[in-house]
């Protein structure tokens, strides 16, 4: 799905925790991919369409060396990447085969590619950080990904982190993790969420004025009209 820059500047504005709120009252529990941590602190929330990797359990007879080689192989399809993509990876939680190192992960950086998000892990840690891309991943380990691991298809629907992505779903990355937007539900979000944001930061400064939590969080009726005049009045 392609992203206009206004909803992408909005989404970055939003946190993933605001994000998994917003979804969770319209039915979407299961939006936030397990074992995507940030690679190191202070990496901006990123927001772009995904871009699917799948591996599946390792075959010895196709995961060797030589299938880098392969017209259907890591390196084929980070070329099919366009720019502002995240990938988003299926390792199958796997964490002792690294799925990229520093060269994949530099080839992605000078592609324009705007993340990497997976359930796996990577290698070649100070090679990968000098890159400068921003990755979400379950860790780091030496062996290389045919060790466990084989790559089989790109842009395809897969599973991460026991989530369901598409290629073209919305991801929304910060500290707090990797969350998932399905295109049909962007405009929700888009049209709910800065709200909802707007409202925990002045629930928040309440709660710096000691203000009880009862009728605060979540607001009763004498809350909302205050809330109400606060905005009118200009918050």
């Amino acid at each position: 799905m392609l992203l206009d820059q206004k909803a992408i500047d909005t989404l970055k504005t939003i946190s993933t925790g605001t994000i998994t709120t917003i979804l969770l009252k319209k039915g979407l529990r299961n939006v936030w991919i397990r074992g995507a941590k940030p690679i190191k602190a202070g990496q901006p929330r990123i927001v772009g369409p995904a871009f699917t990797f799948r591996f599946v359990p390792t075959r010895e007879d196709l995961a060797t060396p030589a299938s880098w080689g392969s017209p259907i192989s890591t390196r084929a399809a980070i070329e099919a990447m366009p720019r502002g993509t995240i990938a988003v990876v299926d390792a199958m939680r796997i964490t002792d085969a690294g799925i990229f190192g520093d060269i994949l992960c530099a080839r992605m950086m000078k592609r324009g590619v705007a993340a990497m998000v997976t359930d796996g892990v990577v290698r070649d840690i100070a090679g990968v950080l000098n890159t400068g891309l921003p990755i979400w991943c379950n860790g780091v380990a030496a062996p290389p990904s045919v060790a466990g691991l084989t790559f089989v298809a790109w842009q395809q629907p897969i599973g991460c982190g026991g989530v369901a992505v598409f290629p073209g779903d919305i991801v929304v990355i910060d500290d707090d993790g990797a969350v998932l937007i399905p295109p049909t539900h962007l405009t929700d979000v888009l049209n709910e969420a800065p709200e909802q944001e707007r409202m925990e930061a002045w629930i928040v400064e309440e709660i710096g004025r000691d203000v009880p939590l009862p009728g605060l969080y979540p607001m009763n009726a004498e809350t909302k009209s205050r809330y109400e005049a606060a905005k009118k009045a200009g918050y």
